[in-house]
């Protein structure tokens, strides 16, 4: 596993940020930290890169731990805070050279710097000031100062807040090139964002985690009914269909078109073509409802 969080609380005087969370990720991974605003998601990273102390609970990254083994883990961990920590200043190529020297790399650094301006699409724009790119860019040389150092654990706080659609595009797609070589863990409040890059998504609220899932398993799991529509090529008899083994109700919404509902946990669409078939009618249409991952974000933060 590259991260391990058990049971890690922490507390601000009375405010309890994280209460009892435990997940773990594994190698390779792109995970989604998803909950809204104030859900414990900052606090949780800057635990994970030794910024700040749990105040109970354990973390281990990369098989070290956050309090006895820090020095080990940021070797191991590039970070990209929600609010990109540069210096406006100076020149990309100039800013990435210091940040290079701070991790003491042993390697060629003026090779390393050039590879990761190639990775983070930056060859345009090295010879500027950080102070002069659009924040999309800004956002690709925070990325380039994480990964200086060939970390094997990206953790990447919001990291597409702020851009437009098209560098939004464009960070989404370099994440999921790098995630081909690194763990990541990044977060974020908009799913579009998870169902576009992760594997899997962890959900958070009141600091408190809701759901660890895939994306497939997210929309499956908070549904409890299933809702199919089917059209007709004719009338069709509604004590026919609900005859249909694991048909809770049909509703005929027009003329030959029927709401089918079922328990979440059955398809029966092979079902109800094969009704179709032993009827000697046809099927003209088939969509099973699905809940968007918006609708999903908001049942499981809800209260």
């Amino acid at each position: 596993m590259s991260i391990i969080i058990s049971n890690i609380t922490k507390v601000y005087g009375k405010q309890k940020a994280l209460d009892r969370v435990s997940f773990e990720i594994k190698a390779g991974e792109i995970v989604g930290l998803v909950g809204p605003n104030g859900a414990g998601k900052s606090t949780l990273m800057k635990i994970i890169t030794c910024y700040i102390p749990p105040t109970e609970g354990e973390v281990k990254v990369c098989g070290f731990d956050v309090l006895e083994e820090s020095i080990e883990i940021r070797r191991r961990v590039g970070y990209l805070p929600e609010n990109t920590p540069l210096y406006l200043d100076m020149y990309v190529k100039e800013y990435l050279s210091f940040i290079a020297g701070i991790h003491h790399l042993k390697s060629d650094k003026t090779k390393r710097i050039a590879e990761i301006i190639e990775t983070t699409g930056l060859q345009l724009e090295q010879k500027k000031k950080i102070g002069q790119l659009s924040k999309g860019y800004r956002q690709r040389v925070g990325l380039a100062q994480a990964l200086i150092h060939d970390p094997e654990v990206l953790i990447l706080d919001e990291p597409t807040s702020g851009l437009d659609p098209n560098q939004l595009i464009e960070i989404r797609n370099l994440i999921k090139e790098i995630g081909k070589q690194k763990t990541i863990l990044f977060s974020t409040h908009i799913m579009q964002e998870v169902e576009a890059v992760c594997s899997k998504t962890i959900v958070i609220n009141k600091g408190k985690i809701v759901a660890n899932k895939t994306t497939d398993e997210l929309h499956k799991n908070t549904s409890s009914k299933n809702i199919i529509h089917v059209e007709f090529d004719t009338t069709v008899n509604k004590n026919l269909i609900q005859k249909i083994k694991g048909v809770e109700n049909a509703i005929n919404t027009k003329e030959n078109i029927w709401e089918i509902t079922t328990p979440a946990n059955i398809d029966l669409r092979s079902d109800i073509f094969e009704f179709a078939v032993s009827q000697k009618i046809k099927v003209l249409s088939m969509q099973k409802d699905e809940k968007t991952l918006e609708e999903v974000f908001q049942q499981l933060t809800k209260n």
